[in-house]
């Protein structure tokens, strides 16, 4: 756990897939967020559970099933809507039953997000402003929430330590990848921290200069 500034939050490995779902909340309030719940709900609502938080909404960075296996289930039992992503992500939204069955995943629902994302909006949990910037590649309706006070970012599967998002998936693209971290998110300072889809934390300095696929200093 750790952030800062008005903003918490513990990252909950879930899936096979080992994937970083995110409890973020607001300090005073004790209001939260879960990202990204890609499965093993009992998991997740124990985390909110014991950290005595009260769960305002679902945020989505994008809907592969390992990011957003157990949406649906935890939005109908904890009474919360669904936001994000960007409203080119219904193509993967859709596809989820049978990312389930091709993934050996447990049977998992389709759902309509009370609310779609776009460049520039906010989200708020409890007191705190997460900033969005959609990062199309990975998937076309990806997004990343920014919380500027603490310098956190958490980007889903577009950036990795050390790596970058898959594009061999339908409606992949490379190019648009690295044209989103070069525009999104080399714009934040180097000391920005991030929490990825998958793996350790980083910081946008750190990338910047070592990643082999989009740093600086490549090729």
């Amino acid at each position: 756990m750790s952030a800062g500034r008005g903003l918490a939050y513990k990252i909950v490995p879930v899936t096979t897939f080992e994937q970083n779902c995110s409890v973020i909340w607001c300090e005073k309030t004790k209001k939260a967020a879960v990202v990204d719940p890609g499965g093993d709900l009992p998991k997740i609502l124990a985390a909110i559970d014991e950290l005595g938080l009260t769960l305002e909404k679902v945020l989505l960075t994008h809907c592969h099933i390992d990011h957003a296996g157990a949406t649906a289930d935890l939005a109908e039992t904890k009474g919360v809507p669904i936001v994000g992503p960007q409203k080119e992500e219904q193509f993967w939204i859709d596809l989820l039953p049978q990312q389930s069955m091709m993934f050996g995943f447990p049977a998992t629902k389709s759902f309509s997000p009370n609310q779609w994302l776009e460049q520039g909006d906010t989200v708020q949990v409890g007191d705190q402003y997460l900033e969005v910037r959609h990062c199309p590649g990975h998937t076309p309706g990806h997004v990343v929430f920014i919380h500027h006070p603490s310098k956190l970012a958490i980007v889903g599967d577009v950036l990795f330590n050390g790596s970058i998002g898959r594009t061999d998936f339908p409606k992949g693209d490379m190019d648009t990848l690295v044209n989103s971290i070069h525009q999104q998110l080399w714009s934040l300072e180097d000391d920005y921290e991030f929490i990825a889809g998958h793996g350790p934390n980083s910081t946008i300095g750190f990338e910047r200069k070592n990643n082999p696929f989009v740093s600086d200093h490549r090729g």
